[in-house]
């Protein structure tokens, strides 16, 4: 039978927007009353949901509310949802960074947190420094810190580096030392939060490789958040999805990641336009079209060989621009970008007033049966970003030609070199 060694009870954290306390006097009085008396929190039967998308009435937000989700010894448990769906919340109070408002977390050994850039680092101390820091903090004892000092330094890659105050490492090389304290110090639970986005490709592989190694090869338990969903489904055996500070769901890794993108499904239906996330003030968006339509959700038909893209809008001043487009799978894994700017010096003029980018891709004459993200950017190439719109469309492929709706291999599969005709 596997042994519980986290276990969250009922918790709660309830924050006010804006203000410190409750934000007026009588309302701290009353909190302090109820509280010297034994009584519970008035404050705590009031409050939203927190859906950072909305304006609510009420300045209480529970960042989280009625978690309750177990961990086995063992386990390798991917937390994952939409920024500010609590995630990192979660952590901080498993970590004791800060405390839960309400319920409780029972935690059988020693935890190792990996939170953000910088965490449990003091800037003037020197990397060695903070490495012995850190290791008596988990109640390592010197003798342990020496034996593992020459591992942590290596995987870190931060030799030249040791003795030079952190203040002066970059983020990169933070976040290397961080998770090498983290991961060889040798706790019962390592904590990892989305901060190894910050690291390079060849870091990302060894992290990853490491998590495995404690969780298969040593027997600890891992919780793991990251937006990278191919990570996380290498990594994990169970997940949890959070939605506005609750969970939305748990159960194995494959069902907890279909579940958590087919809710973003939900969330991205109408028009592309509507999922612009950045645009340069002097230039207003009228209408984008993908597939010949405005909506989110479209279809690549057998027998297509044309996909096209179309921009419309009006600028103020004259446009020096090309537009880029990134096709990623249901996964978000990478799969093909179409960015002739870059790689062709095609960018285009427009003059003040309205104007159209077009584009018209050539596809691959085979593409598998399946579901795509499609992401939009337009540029002037290694001089300013003029406007994104991140997972603006979902293409749903039919599959066509030889092989019709037959699922091909992660490596065969999707779009490659793309060009317009």
């Amino acid at each position: 039978m596997s042994r519980k060694v986290i276990e969250f009870d009922n918790v709660g954290k309830q924050y006010v927007l804006g203000t410190i306390g409750t934000g007026t006097l009588s309302q701290d009085l009353n909190r302090w009353w109820a509280r010297i008396r034994g009584k519970e929190d008035p404050f705590l039967k009031i409050g939203e949901v927190n859906d950072r998308t909305k304006k609510g009435e009420s300045n209480f937000v529970w960042a989280l509310k009625d978690i309750n989700f177990s961990v086995d010894e063992g386990d390798v448990v991917g937390i994952i949802g939409k920024n500010g769906a609590g995630k990192s919340t979660l952590l901080k109070i498993l970590s004791r960074v800060t405390s839960p408002t309400v319920g409780t977390i029972k935690v059988k050994g020693r935890i190792a947190s990996l939170l953000e850039v910088g965490t449990g680092f003091h800037p003037e101390m020197t990397g060695r420094e903070n490495i012995y820091m850190n290791g008596t903090i988990m109640g390592m004892t010197k003798t342990e810190i020496d034996r593992k000092l020459d591992e942590i330094v290596d995987f870190a890659g931060v030799e030249k580096y040791l003795d030079t105050p952190v203040k002066r490492y970059s983020s990169g090389m933070m976040v290397r030392l961080g998770f090498a304290i983290a991961a060889h110090l040798e706790p019962e639970i390592l904590v990892v939060d989305e901060v190894l986005a910050v690291g390079d490709a060849e870091f990302q592989k060894k992290a990853i490789g490491k998590m495995q190694d404690v969780s298969k090869g040593e027997g600890r338990t891992v919780l793991f958040v990251s937006h990278n969903m191919a990570a996380v489904k290498s990594l994990c055996k169970t997940g949890v999805v959070l939605k506005n500070g609750q969970v939305a769901f748990t159960g194995n890794i494959d069902d907890s990641i279909q579940s958590y993108l087919s809710s973003g499904i939900s969330n991205h239906e109408g028009k592309i336009i509507d999922h612009i996330t950045k645009l340069k003030p002097t230039i207003k968006i009228t209408d984008i079209q993908i597939n010949d339509t405005t909506n989110y959700y479209s279809t690549i038909h057998s027998g297509q060989d044309l996909l096209k893209i179309k921009v419309e809008g009006t600028t103020e001043e004259v446009l020096h621009a090309d537009l880029m487009a990134f096709f990623k799978t249901k996964d978000h894994i990478p799969m093909a970008t179409l960015a002739e700017g870059h790689y062709k010096g095609m960018i285009s003029t427009y003059p003040l007033g309205k104007f159209v980018i077009e584009k018209t891709i050539k596809l691959p004459k085979f593409i598998s049966c399946g579901d795509y993200y499609i992401s939009l950017c337009m540029h002037h190439p290694m001089v300013e970003g003029l406007m994104d719109a991140v997972d603006c469309a979902q293409i749903h492929v039919e599959g066509y030609q030889e092989g019709f709706g037959r699922v091909l291999h992660l490596r065969d599969e999707g779009f490659m070199g793309l060009e317009t005709i």
